[in-house]
């Protein structure tokens, strides 16, 4: 999985302990902070966000900072929170931004967050051969999250193999 020098991890939260092994994933959701575009902001806000509104921990399992250093939110183990109705079988990333200045939803993604994702997502195809890839707002039509066309931006996955 990507270089170290561009993975961090959080720390090994609690939460739902599986091995890999038994959990079927089948489904690879992004989704964005909704935070201003170029606002740094890191896992660690997002895993306080997160306790505020009760979880346990952040809900995401990667998150993709503005250099596109990669901060493992939970470990792919346990169930993320991150879409309702589909956390068991799914892998949540989430990149930093996806606001424009005056907080409207707009595609901000860094040439090097673009890279990282592309790259993750790469490698969790290959891990969960059976996964395909989704926005958030493709379970949520009131969401705008990840304030981008996966299907556009994401589409050497969409292509016939």
């Amino acid at each position: 999985m990507l270089k170290a020098s561009k993975t961090r991890a959080l720390h090994n939260h609690g939460g739902h302990a599986q091995n890999t092994a038994t959990r079927h994933i089948d489904k690879i959701i992004i989704h964005c902070s909704a935070t201003k575009a170029g606002k740094d902001f890191r896992a660690k806000d997002i895993d306080m966000w997160h306790k505020q509104r009760g979880f346990k921990c952040i809900g995401y399992h990667f998150v993709i900072l503005l250099d596109g250093t990669i901060e493992i939110g939970r470990a792919l183990q346990q169930i993320g929170a991150h879409c309702k109705g589909h956390n068991k079988t799914s892998v949540g990333v989430c990149y930093i931004g996806g606001l424009d200045e005056s907080g409207a939803p707009k595609n901000t993604l860094t040439d090097s967050q673009l890279t990282t994702l592309l790259t993750l997502c790469r490698e969790l195809t290959q891990k969960y051969p059976r996964a395909k890839i989704y926005g958030h707002k493709d379970f949520n039509p009131a969401k705008a999250c990840p304030s981008f066309e996966v299907k556009e931006v994401l589409k050497e996955f969409f292509h016939a193999k």
